[in-house]
């Protein structure tokens, strides 16, 4: 592997307060501190979701439009990023070699996060203990295999979709636009493919594609540059809207749904880098600005330019494999959305309208979760990849409705366990298949690791050293 050369920076002449303050996480965490405290405030001056105040409307907009900012990103960054890195494939030996090991080491991972949730499911026996006053409820979206197969169909070229309801007028009708982001994927896959097999002729619609990839991970990385202030109002308003009194009812779902979060996070993943010879604490301090990030945004897609960025930037996977594998695990990696939180709520479920689960359902929990991650498709919530679930195993789909009040709460942890994975499988990968530049991983975080810089793709890092960018320019299959 070639060698890795230190950045030749000007000293830091930062102050210690000055460091801390320009901290992204520390300005996250921050945002997290007084969105919770504005959230009480607006709570203590009577704000709820069906009484809006000023404070409780003003952190809403906040929030949404964050959120909208990064929707408003997530169909050219899925097509462009899909379509970059399937070309990216011809610049790597072994290329479908790698692909094999990447997709194994999701199932593997799901595998064991299902297990994990179907065991405290029936430890904690969080449907059992439900607290009262919840009442079922019919989900605002169903998931089956049929409907997921048919949606794997593009409708039109750009995965349009448009949803009529009536207006608030009576006789009067509006419609929504949107996307299909399952339709998305599958067409840019298959121009991926298509540029591939077309050869020199497509190298130029190759290169303007990844070009426009750099161009809209630069507006992305604005968007990732303002996520405090994002953060402060989502926060806020969820505290509003939700309060303590919804996650006290279900309290013990949420307790078991981020127990099973932590141990993944905090067990299953360090035991996997420890396993494959790396420091866990190099591990974490590389991918955490990525898994704060997820946190406050609840979207795999809206985290992706930043999860690229650290895998190559701190973890030391080649740019070459990294391009391929961060997308691939954006759209499909979910061990979070898809492992942990189906299994325990399919439970959950089955436990309060007093159903008995046998081994073959149990089978079906873990066939779903590890073959079924694509339903989720990166964007923000579960319910999809839920109600797919429970509509396998034959169970109420008006179990999804008790548990839609504090889904945002829990999505939060379960994206940043996702984005976490995300991470993790190209890396331990990359060192498999020893391609894997370990003089960077185990390279000091310093400075401003993600300071805007219009010195490269991402920016310079201050204090931090370059990434091997070696492997663009040769088969990383040939080192």
């Amino acid at each position: 592997m070639s060698t890795t050369a230190r950045a030749q920076k000007a000293p830091d002449t930062r102050g210690p307060v000055r460091k801390l303050l320009t901290s992204f996480g520390f300005q996250i965490l921050a945002a997290l501190v007084l969105g919770i405290a504005a959230g009480l405030i607006g709570r203590q001056l009577g704000a709820t979701a069906e009484n809006p105040t000023g404070l409780s409307a003003t952190l809403d907009t906040i929030g949404s439009s964050y959120v909208t900012l990064l929707r408003a990103a997530v169909v050219p960054l899925i097509f462009t990023a899909i379509v970059a890195s399937i070309s990216n494939l011809r610049r790597v030996q072994n290329a479908a070699r790698l692909a094999g090991q990447t997709i194994l080491w999701f199932a593997i991972t799901a595998f064991i996060a299902v297990i994990i949730g179907i065991v405290l499911g029936l430890v904690i026996q969080p449907g059992n203990r439900a607290g009262d006053g919840l009442e079922p409820g019919d989900p605002y979206t169903v998931g089956t295999w049929w409907n997921f197969l048919l949606g794997l169909i593009p409708q039109n070229f750009l995965g349009l979709t448009v949803s009529t309801s009536p207006g608030a007028v009576e006789g009067t009708f509006s419609s929504n636009v949107g996307f299909n982001i399952l339709q998305v994927i599958v067409v840019a896959a298959v121009i991926g493919i298509a540029a591939l097999k077309a050869g020199k002729k497509a190298e130029p619609f190759l290169i303007f594609t990844e070009s426009l990839l750099k161009v809209i991970q630069r507006v992305l990385w604005w968007i990732i540059r303002i996520a405090p202030i994002g953060t402060f109002g989502l926060i806020g308003s969820a505290v509003i809207k939700y309060g303590w009194e919804k996650l006290a009812s279900l309290g013990w779902f949420a307790a078991a749904v981020y127990i099973g979060l932590a141990l993944v996070l905090f067990v299953v993943y360090p035991a996997l880098v420890r396993t494959h010879g790396l420091s866990i604490k190099q591990y974490f301090s590389g991918v955490w600005p990525a898994v704060q990030l997820a946190f406050v945004s609840r979207s795999s897609i809206g985290t992706l330019p930043l999860t690229e960025r650290v895998t190559e930037r701190n973890l030391g996977v080649p740019r070459s494999y990294a391009s391929f594998a961060v997308p691939l695990g954006a759209t499909t990696k979910m061990d979070g959305c898809a492992a942990i939180y189906p299994a325990i709520a399919a439970i959950f479920v089955a436990q309060f309208f007093g159903i008995e689960l046998n081994f073959v359902q149990y089978l079906l929990i873990v066939i779903v979760s590890v073959v079924g991650s694509a339903a989720t498709a990166g964007t923000t919530g579960a319910v999809v990849m839920l109600t797919l679930t429970l509509s396998t195993l034959g169970l109420p789909l008006e179990g999804v409705g008790l548990l839609l009040a504090i889904d945002p709460i829990l999505d939060m942890g379960r994206t940043a366990v996702n984005v976490a994975g995300q991470a993790l499988i190209p890396t331990i990968v990359a060192k498999r298949e020893g391609i894997l530049n370990e003089e960077l991983y185990n390279a000091p975080r310093e400075g401003l690791p993600f300071a805007d810089d219009s010195g490269d793709d991402w920016g310079d890092d201050e204090g931090a050293p370059e990434a091997d960018t070696s492997s663009d320019r040769e088969p990383i299959g040939a080192r």
